[in-house]
């Protein structure tokens, strides 16, 4: 075989495999991309199903405790803010819209914190079945939404390194224009709201109404 046939078959080969590799990485970035979205719509789910839950706290807690309604107001305040902010395609890759989300996300975990210390100075609104049951459904959601924001985080952690990284910085440059995205901070309003726990209402109403 003449050595420009084997050269030729030799730069052919590697072309090839080149630019398979290329299509393969482009390929996983292009559904690791796709992975942060669907992640994101869980966390929106999570944070959803809180908000679903907040109306009927509040009026749960009215019913036992209506003169608290500084504490009342902050809540539905909180969530009414909340509500306006969703993980979306724009917020995906605004650390600005992230923050702005996380902080009104904090704010409405610490008014639903200083909601719970309220609830712990009335004994019958803890031995209420309603309450009891949206505590637990509250708790459920509350460990759901840190599962989902865990899940979240380590999906763009994923996408971030490979198009930040060679050869994904390479094909990301070239074909697959990925934006990096944005993680989940701790909340610092969350961190500063009193630490009370959903599971401290009782499971069953106590004998006397207080545990």
């Amino acid at each position: 075989m003449k050595p420009l046939v084997l050269l030729g078959i030799i730069l052919a080969g590697v072309v090839i495999l080149g630019g398979t590799g290329l299509v393969a990485t482009n390929n996983e970035i292009i559904t690791k991309d796709a992975v942060v979205e669907q992640m994101a719509g869980q966390v929106n789910s999570a944070l959803q199903r809180r908000l679903d839950l907040i109306p009927n706290l509040v009026e749960t807690v009215k019913g036992y405790a209506s003169h608290e309604s500084e504490t009342l107001s902050a809540v539905i305040s909180a969530r009414a803010q909340a509500t306006q902010m969703k993980l979306d395609a724009s917020t995906l890759s605004d650390p600005e819209k992230l923050k702005a989300l996380n902080q009104s996300q904090g704010q409405l975990s610490a008014a639903l914190g200083r909601l719970m210390v309220v609830s712990e100075q009335y004994p019958n609104l803890k031995a209420d079945a309603r309450f009891q049951d949206l505590m637990a459904q509250l708790e459920g959601t509350e460990n759901r939404i840190k599962i989902e924001r865990d899940n979240y985080n380590a999906a763009v952690t994923a996408l971030n390194v490979q198009i930040r990284t060679f050869p994904g910085s390479l094909v990301n440059a070239l074909m697959t224009h990925a934006s990096p995205r944005q993680v989940f901070q701790a909340e610092e309003a969350a961190q500063a709201a009193p630490k009370v726990s959903f599971g401290n209402a009782p499971a069953a109403a106590p004998a006397g109404g207080a545990q």
